[in-house]
């Protein structure tokens, strides 16, 4: 990866659905608003907007922050046209332009009516967004990609990939497919609690909607796990080879694993007990902030 995109992405970045600023009223976009300049603040490299955003959720980012990489994690193709959103990036403010990362992902066919032919169907959008204009430049676009196919048109076509729920080990092969000039920027979930079987029923509350998802399942399979691994919301070991449980030391080691494994950037996404990630966590955003200082 070039020292350019290097200092573009940051080595730490914030992963939440919290920021999707379009399904909350106004007081909740005033409450993103609010926390987005404090993560700003703490240094983090870059935010990303969960929950299938919008290009107008991440302009809203954009315009409460001054510096920091705003990115989509992951505005999905079959729900907004290449052309309107081609149209929407040109349109987001000049200054901020050059900060945003449009990610793109196919989303999964239990949830996609018209799911078809993914992997062709990202192809034809890409496409499309070349041919609009003004063009979304490929360095201002990642890919959510976990297989072989999407890694290599996520080098060809796109910055670089941004592969959601994987491991360690999925890192290290997805660098070895990448090449290493392409960002890869995984994201890594994490439970900030010692009490492991508690930290466990919390990662699982969150992982057991995605093993109904033939997309990870598959990709969990070519790892080496087994379909038992998916009963009851996630064996042990997958979820101790999928998250970050514990104290902030024990989710700073498992960040660098991911690091070390050759990604350039690892999104931290934090799940609570209460709210199952889907709230502003900042109180956890702080901790973390302060144990990874060294690495933003």
């Amino acid at each position: 990866m070039t020292s350019e995109k290097h200092g573009t992405f940051g080595r730490i970045g914030i992963w939440s659905s919290a920021l999707h600023g379009s399904r909350t009223d106004d007081a909740g976009r005033g409450a993103i608003a609010e926390a987005v300049a404090e993560l700003e603040e703490m240094k983090y490299g870059t935010l990303w907007i969960g929950g299938s955003p919008s290009v107008e959720d991440a302009a809203a980012v954009l315009g409460a922050t001054r510096a920091v990489t705003v990115a989509t994690g992951i505005l999905s193709i079959w729900d907004h046209s290449a052309e309107d959103v081609a149209a929407r990036v040109a349109a987001i403010d000049a200054s901020a332009r050059g900060r945003f990362v449009l990610g793109l992902g196919v989303s999964h066919g239990p949830m996609v009516p018209q799911y078809a032919k993914p992997y062709s169907a990202m192809v034809a959008y890409l496409d499309a967004l070349d041919a609009a204009t003004p063009p979304v430049d490929w360095g201002h676009r990642v890919l959510a990609a976990l297989g072989p196919r999407m890694l290599k048109l996520a080098t060809d076509r796109a910055s670089g990939a941004h592969p959601y729920l994987v491991t360690a080990e999925h890192t290290a092969e997805a660098r070895a497919a990448l090449g290493p000039d392409a960002l890869l920027a995984p994201e890594l979930s994490v439970v900030l609690d010692t009490d492991v079987e508690r930290a466990r029923t919390t990662a699982r509350n969150m992982l057991s909607m995605y093993l109904r998802l033939p997309n990870y399942t598959d990709n969990l399979l070519r790892l080496g796990f087994t379909e038992s691994d998916f009963d009851g919301g996630g064996s042990a070991r997958l979820l101790d080879a999928l998250f970050a449980l514990g104290d902030t030391a024990r989710v700073r080691a498992r960040a660098l694993e991911y690091l070390d494994a050759g990604a350039d950037h690892v999104a931290l996404q934090i799940l609570t007990a209460d709210e199952g990630g889907g709230g502003l966590p900042r109180t956890e955003w702080r901790e973390l902030a302060g144990t990874f200082a060294d690495e933003l």
